[in-house]
């Protein structure tokens, strides 16, 4: 519940993506379809590294915890945007409100600097080889871990605490699908600079530093994969990366076009759709990425699917 500091909302209405009653059941269907790939495609992933001991190596263990954050990141976010499509009215209270702002901020923070850690993974197998074992030992890959996920309950408690401090009165429709945290301010009726303030740091940090460990590592990368004299060696360092590049991109590409401009440049309405790549098409397509560009997925896929026939 909203605090006493003459906050009278009890509950938002979340506008959803459009209001258009045409597209409301083909929406409803493609963002199912979409949810249930995601949910198989991660949850397959995740049993595939737990289920086949030679991928029980550190990529991997990245790898499925960045299988797991896009699983409960979608879980967080769409089941609520598919209430939209079906009834008149899309309530959820101002407590839900915060509770899915700071699983949403949880799981944008964790998948930023998982993906940072994979960065650092693959320049420790790349530029030092000899010493990768010793390198990413289990310790480092748990406190890499605990790094991602600590970071994660510092943006969320961030952001979400941020929110709470503010007011507000009679208007409570979220023009979004998800309580998001520029709707939201936009929606307060004692929202100063200092909140956005708050918001651009907290996502600088969240954006740029793991953008710059990722920048730093491949730039290490780069240059070890140009010393590779052999052609097939260059290009098998490239395949290696190359996964992870494009999860990058995408990820941070869809993130930074949201977040980090004036929001004259870009109305909310537009944002919902940038936002829909990040939120919706990242979880998708991360599964997607690393099994059909990845000869070891494919291979425990075969052994997996080989030994349930057999059995």
């Amino acid at each position: 519940m909203a605090s006493d500091n003459a906050s009278s909302v009890t509950e938002f209405i979340l506008a959803g993506l459009t209001d258009q009653p045409g597209l409301q059941s083909p929406l409803l269907f493609l963002f199912l379809g979409f949810y249930l790939v995601t949910v198989v495609g991660n949850l397959g992933l995740i049993t595939l590294i737990g289920l086949n001991s030679h991928l029980h190596i550190p990529m991997y263990f990245f790898l499925f915890n960045l299988s797991f954050i896009d699983f409960s990141f979608s879980t967080a976010i769409i089941p609520k945007m598919l209430m939209s499509f079906v009834s008149k009215k899309n309530i959820i209270s101002y407590a839900g409100c915060m509770t899915q702002l700071f699983f949403f901020c949880f799981f944008v923070f964790s998948e930023s600097f998982i993906l940072s850690a994979m960065a650092y993974d693959r320049y420790v197998a790349i530029c030092k080889p000899l010493l990768y074992t010793v390198t990413m030992s289990p310790q480092v890959c748990l406190l890499l871990l605990l790094g991602v996920y600590g970071m994660g309950v510092f943006g969320a408690t961030a952001h979400t605490g941020n929110m709470l401090f503010l007011t507000f009165c009679a208007n409570n429709r979220v023009n979004h699908y998800m309580c998001d945290i520029l709707p939201l301010l936009e929606l307060s009726c004692n929202s100063s600079y200092i909140n956005l303030l708050v918001v651009f740091v907290v996502v600088t940090i969240g954006i740029g530093v793991p953008i710059v460990a990722i920048f730093v590592s491949y730039g290490f990368i780069l240059s070890s994969i140009f010393h590779i004299s052999s052609t097939e060696g260059r290009s098998k360092a490239f395949s290696t990366c190359s996964s992870h590049i494009i999860a990058v991109s995408f990820f941070f590409g869809s993130g930074a076009f949201m977040y980090l401009k004036p929001p004259s440049i870009l109305p909310l309405d537009q944002g919902k759709v940038s936002s829909l790549f990040y939120t919706i098409l990242v979880p998708v397509f991360n599964p997607v990425i690393y099994s059909l560009r990845n000869k070891d997925v494919k291979l425990a896929l075969k052994k997996t699917l080989n030994r349930k026939i057999f059995s």
